[in-house]
Order: C-alpha cells, then sequence, then structure tokens
C-alpha cells in the first residue's frame, strides 16, 4: 500500500532532523500502530503519505515515499487525498462548515461529484460514523467524539484505501475514545481498511493492531507484532512509550516467575491470576 525509502526530513529552520533514514512499509489491508515519546517523529511519518511532506511543509527532504505505486515527490496532495484519508488529532481544526452535512460534502464537491453519488456517499459515512440523523446539526454543538467520527466520516466518504491518523483519540473523554477506536476497529477489520494511527492508547494497539513501529528522535528503533514489541518493557520504558496495564503486571509476573511473557492482554492476565490463585 505505501512503502518509506531511505526518508529523512528537517524542518525548515530547525537545527536537528525530525526524521532519519526511515524505512516503511504498509502492508495492504493491515492495522500498523506507531508509538512514540512527544517530539520523536510520529506525526512528521505520518504527514509523508498523502504528500504534505514535501509539498505544503518546508524543508529538508531526502528519500522517496509510494502510495499504491505512485511517488509522493510527483503526485500532488489533491491527487494523492483520494488514497491516503489523514485524520488530526483535534476535530475542531478539520471542521470548518455549518452542517454535519455539508461537512462531509465539502471534499466531494471539489472533486465534481453528482449530486446522486454525493448524497449516497454522505448518507454512508455518517451511518458508518454512527452520525445519523445529525445531518443538520452544527458541527461545534457536537461532542468530542462525534467531531471526530464527523471528521473521520468527511474522510472516508472520499472512499481512500488508506486511513492515517495522527492521535485521534488524545483530546476526547473515555466516552468519545470508545467510540473513535470501535469505528476504526470497524473500518479495518470489517471494511478491509488499511490504518495507519498514532496512539498513546497501548491497551488497544495491544489488541488491534496487527504490527507496530516504535520511534524515538527520528528514527524507527522497533517494529514488529504488538506481542514482540511489548516484551521490550525496559526499552519502551526508557523510550517514554506508555505500557499497557496488564503488560506492566505482566512484567512483575514474569520477574517472579510466575509467567513466560510479559505481553499479556487482559483476558490473558485474569486468566493466568485465576490460575495463580488456585
Amino acid at each position: 500500500m505505501a512503502k518509506v525509502e531511505d526518508v529523512s526530513f528537517r524542518y525548515a529552520g530547525a537545527r536537528d532532523y525530525a526524521l532519519k533514514d526511515v524505512s516503511l512499509e504498509v502492508r495492504e489491508g493491515e492495522f500498523l500502530g506507531i508509538l512514540g515519546a512527544s517530539g520523536s517523529g510520529k506525526s512528521t511519518l505520518c504527514l509523508l503519505f498523502n504528500g504534505i511532506i514535501p509539498h505544503s511543509i518546508g524543508g529538508e527532504f531526502e528519500g522517496n515515499v509510494y502510495v499504491k505505486g505512485k511517488n509522493t515527490r510527483e503526485a500532488s496532495v489533491a491527487e494523492l487525498s483520494t488514497i491516503v484519508g489523514l485524520v488530526l488529532q483535534n476535530p475542531d481544526a478539520q471542521l470548518f462548515n455549518m452542517t454535519v452535512e455539508e461537512e462531509v460534502a465539502f471534499a466531494l464537491e471539489n472533486f465534481g461529484l453528482d449530486r446522486e453519488e454525493m448524497r449516497k456517499r454522505i448518507s454512508w459515512a455518517l451511518k458508518l460514523a454512527g452520525l445519523e440523523g445529525l445531518e443538520k446539526e452544527f458541527p461545534p454543538n457536537l461532542s468530542g467524539g462525534q467531531k471526530q467520527r464527523l471528521a473521520i466520516a468527511s474522510v472516508i466518504a472520499m472512499k481512500p484505501e488508506m486511513l492515517v491518523l495522527d492521535e485521534p483519540t488524545s483530546q476526547l473523554d473515555p466516552l468519545g475514545r470508545e467510540q473513535v477506536l470501535s469505528l476504526v476497529t470497524l473500518l479495518n477489520k470489517e471494511k478491509g481498511l488499511t490504518v495507519v494511527m498514532v496512539e498513546h492508547n497501548t491497551d488497544y494497539l495491544l489488541n488491534f493492531a496487527d504490527r507496530v513501529v516504535v520511534v524515538d528522535k527520528g528514527e524507527i528503533i522497533l517494529e514488529g507484532r504488538p506481542r514482540e514489541v511489548f516484551e521490550e518493557v525496559e526499552l519502551l520504558e526508557r523510550l517514554g512509550v506508555k505500557l499497557p496495564a496488564s503488560v506492566k503486571i505482566g512484567s512483575t509476573l514474569k520477574e517472579w516467575r510466575l509467567s513466560k511473557k510479559a505481553a499479556l492482554n487482559e483476558k490473558e492476565l485474569l486468566a493466568l491470576l485465576n490460575e495463580l490463585m488456585g
């Protein structure tokens, strides 16, 4: 689906590189989680996939990024937006129309879709996002979770093949967080959309991501299945990555030689504790 080849990037006026010799492949249909401390380069990595870097954000850019075979140096952001949808952490920064349906229609109108097709896509996207019945609502009146789901609906209405989300739940309350994560899971597991997601809710990534990469100081430090990556407890803590609660407990049990592995999910941890308690 996408390939990052030896990419380095330094923002205009910055001393240090935000990304350094990064190479990464995103497979079609997979859920790829991206982890790292604040300032590690996660958001910069996200901006590569739809061409915002290098087209809209200036700086020193080396290497190549390919999306469905298109080199992002040569393809425009508009062209790439039909393949890659980007959702940012602050939904208010992406919502600017007067009604929910106008928000979803905005990009479709800019691409010249006919009215009948637009109506179908708006209805489909809002239903998928759980926003049916709110078509005439003023977006600022929505809850945080509804706003973020509207931002996602406006992106998936374009029917991209890949969805990139940069900390989409960071500003949401627990209910809003659960609503957004459930939608992301639905889009990936049931609709087959390729998902790349920066997310600090590591419990969620442990259970639902197919693969995880850990970024530190602009470099990919770890890459693998969630169970493999979260087994590296000491390294992750040193890099400032929040561990799933079940992995923290699993790590302690492993130290006490009561478990063979640290990377346990909640269900596995409960089963082990029940077994240990007899």
